[in-house]
């Protein structure tokens, strides 16, 4: 990956990361929703006060990540001739896919957005329940699976890939322990919802999803941290 493409990444992630943790604007705004029991996408419910700030947020951060793991790609895939270094790695082409699909589907997921908040109205939970909530909740279910499963990819395969290169940088020294809590953080979210779709309470979702979120946005942050430093010392 040449420098140029390797700064641009750096950038587009960067600024994809900070948009994705945008939710944390319920710390210093009113919203109304509980952090710890709620659903992150329930700040993007049509029927908050700010939910359209939030899809907004959303669709950024989706869009960010789309053109930065695209221009990872493509920088792997101009890996020049007789250059043997890890620039097509199979890891690293799986992971830069994986992250434009998690990019994709968080995009549409802003563009589908939950019209109330099941875990704080309970006469929206059960018109879930009976199935009388619009297609979007089905649809969004879908795209925010797809797009976690795509993270969840992405933070493996390009660890993986990261350490295969070189042991020394940023995403190599930290990635394998990011990955880690990543997908605890991820057993905790599903447990927690499988407990309230079963009626047996929240289990504290809210927290546990939001922990999810942070992690991946981190992530993100050391890969373009990475990224830059590869520019900048010139490695490939």
């Amino acid at each position: 990956m040449s420098r140029s493409v390797a700064r641009t990444a750096a950038a587009l992630l960067a600024l994809g990361a900070l948009a994705y943790t945008a939710w944390v604007l319920e710390v210093l705004v009113r919203t109304g929703l509980d952090p710890v029991r709620t659903y992150v996408s329930e700040l993007a419910a049509a029927d908050q006060p700010l939910g359209g700030l939030f899809r907004a947020t959303d669709l950024t951060a989706g869009l960010l990540v789309l053109a930065g793991a695209l221009t990872g790609l493509a920088g792997t895939w101009g890996k020049r001739p007789g250059d043997r270094t890890a620039g097509r790695d199979p890891w690293a082409v799986g992971g830069w896919i994986a992250l434009a699909v998690f990019g994709a589907a968080t995009v549409a997921d802003s563009r589908l957005p939950l019209s109330c908040a099941p875990t704080v109205d309970p006469v929206c939970a059960a018109r879930e329940t009976a199935g009388l909530v619009p297609a979007t909740h089905a649809a969004h279910a879908v795209s925010s699976t797809l797009a976690m499963t795509g993270a969840l990819a992405a933070l493996v395969a390009l660890t993986v890939a990261a350490r295969r290169r070189d042991r020394r940088g940023p995403l190599a020294r930290t990635g394998p322990a990011l990955v880690a809590l990543e997908f605890a953080a991820t057993a905790w979210t599903l447990a927690a919802v499988a407990a309230f779709e079963a009626g047996k309470g929240v289990w504290a979702l809210g927290a546990g999803q939001r922990l999810q979120v942070l992690l991946v946005a981190a992530w993100l942050a050391v890969l373009a941290y990475s990224l830059a430093t590869d520019a900048r010392e010139g490695r490939r």
